[in-house]
């Protein structure tokens, strides 16, 4: 099956001749020209957009905001992201919002079509690897103040329901399935996203972020949801603190 590539592009000659490229190599292509709709088109197409191709420098709402946004929802589907911008800051800054690539205009097209293979082989590459075997599948657990049910999605803490998104409901319980593991980001996004564990993002750590805010006494200072230096995180179901 082609890929699907989606183009967000608010300069239409620009867009146009990226599209005009991108499916000259046998790639299927989507062209939008703003943010809102770049956003919608994501959230109808399920897992079908494989690869996201966003200008910066877009009417109404940056490519940062846009790429945020998306990797917020949970999303890892691989940006690249194009601006006329070449301060080290700015770049840090996509980086930081959730871009794998990011290349400068003007660009050379065959760089561009490089990354493009790129970013899609290895994002392939991680989706279909496996390498980790998990614990035995836990559906309901109960720890400090927090009962789950993985099988119908409702957790609630000091016996009040939350909220939480399918995405966090999921790394939960990896979690909750591997304690007292010290797990990587690599595997996090091997295991609970489904991509390569070699994408630079920072939805894991936005995602580890907004978790210990629903789970933990004091997000600040975590007891059950712990960072391990250099490492990766390190799920305690019965910190000592909480212990008789």
């Amino acid at each position: 099956m082609r890929a699907h590539i989606l183009v967000v592009e608010d300069e239409r000659h620009l867009g146009v001749g990226i599209k005009y490229n991108l499916e000259a190599e046998d790639y299927r292509v989507s062209l939008v020209e703003d943010g809102p709709s770049a956003l919608q088109l994501i959230e109808h197409s399920g897992n079908s957009i494989d690869l996201i191709v966003l200008d910066l420098m877009l009417p109404g709402m940056s490519g940062y905001t846009v790429c945020e946004q998306i990797r917020e929802s949970g999303n890892t589907t691989p940006v690249l992201m194009l601006s006329a911008r070449t301060l080290s800051e700015d770049r840090a800054r996509g980086f930081d919002v959730g871009a794998n690539q990011y290349m400068s205009k003007p660009f050379d097209l065959y760089e561009l079509i490089s990354r493009v293979k790129n970013l899609l082989q290895t994002s392939s590459a991680g989706a279909a690897a496996r390498p980790v075997a998990v614990s035995e599948s836990v559906d309901t657990i109960a720890f400090g103040r927090v009962e789950a049910d993985f099988r119908t999605h409702q957790v609630s803490v000091d016996g009040q329901p939350i909220k939480m998104t399918p995405k966090e409901l999921r790394l939960l319980r990896y979690f909750v399935e591997n304690p007292e593991r010290v797990i990587n980001r690599s595997e996090l996004l091997t295991q609970v996203w489904e991509m390569s564990g070699n994408l630079q993002t920072r939805a894991v750590d936005q995602f580890i972020a907004r978790l210990r805010k629903a789970i933990e006494p004091s997000p600040a200072e975590p007891i059950h949801l712990l960072t391990v230096r250099d490492a990766g995180y390190r799920f305690v179901l019965e910190p000592e603190t909480l212990k008789p």
